[in-house]
């Protein structure tokens, strides 16, 4: 069994234009407190990270009202192409891949449950909203600001839990591909 991370390191991330970058504060030293403890500052959608229905639909779903399974089993990873693996309910796309409105169509059309990109957003810098609420709104889990460079084509299990974060728009996640 073979488990690679495809997640970005949070201190040293991607960030969205105009979204403030993790930090972390060292709060206790041992040599003064006898320990070491750090705080951690940073949006949920820093570095690799879910989306939820919330963050673009009004009284959307949020982490917590998802299955895990959703988080948790079969995926596909590939570069783009007008044909999605099939079966297939959840695809990791290689590359800095934009999806377009019709992408969005083609992949609720699929019945992919979570849909995952290398960019820190699956819709345009210039029309971000348009995607997400295309797929947040047929319930699609989107997981953003992925890794793939070093993962060949193929099919994994995926492992890409949120923290339990209650009525939040979004997570950090650690995600993992495992190739058997």
């Amino acid at each position: 069994m073979r488990i690679i991370d495809i997640s970005q390191p949070l201190l040293s991330c991607k960030v969205y234009p105009g979204d403030n970058p993790p930090m972390a504060k060292r709060v206790k030293q041992i040599e003064n407190d006898f320990y070491n403890l750090t705080e951690i500052s940073m949006s949920v959608h820093n570095g690799t990270h879910i989306d939820t229905p919330l963050h673009f639909i009004e009284n959307g779903r949020s982490a917590e009202d998802f299955p895990l399974e959703i988080f948790y089993g079969k995926c596909a990873v590939s570069t783009w192409s007008e044909e999605i693996p099939k079966p297939c309910s959840r695809f990791l796309i290689k590359g800095n891949y934009v999806i377009s409105a019709e992408d969005a169509q083609k992949i609720i059309n699929s019945n992919i449950r979570l849909i995952g990109v290398e960019s820190q957003s699956v819709g345009s810098v210039e029309k971000p909203m348009e995607v997400h609420k295309i797929l947040l709104g047929a319930g699609v889990i989107l997981l953003e600001g992925l890794n793939l460079s070093h993962v060949p084509n193929g099919e994994y299990t995926l492992s890409a839990f949120p923290l339990n974060i209650s009525d939040c728009d979004g997570s950090p996640v650690r995600a993992v591909l495992i190739k058997n």
